[in-house]
């Protein structure tokens, strides 16, 4: 799996938990005292930057964590192995009075 792919899967699960966690409106009050909603256009962007922040760092934590895929074999040796080998022989019992 590709990091492309993996940052596509923590959006997809990131976005699906934003929208399972309904929260009721917040005001907020700024440092210099401006009020913010909940849902208001600077709260989406600090809200957006952070996840977009956190995103990355799960991808970057995941690809460190998790080693990657050993390479796959040359089809060369899976063709051989696929084949039986020839059973060998038994060899003559002295019992059987066959030479």
């Amino acid at each position: 799996m590709g990091k492309e792919q993996l940052a596509k899967i923590v959006a997809a699960k990131i976005d699906a938990a934003l929208k399972a966690n309904d929260t009721p409106k917040k005001f907020f009050i700024t440092e210099n005292g401006r009020g913010v909603v909940d849902g208001g256009d600077l709260y989406n962007a600090v809200l957006n930057e952070v996840l977009s922040v956190m995103k990355v760092a799960l991808v970057d934590i995941i690809t460190e964590v998790i080693p990657p895929p050993p390479a796959p074999a040359k089809t060369d040796k899976l063709e051989k192995a696929d084949k039986p080998e020839k059973a060998e022989k038994p060899a003559p019992s002295a019992k059987s009075g066959k030479k």
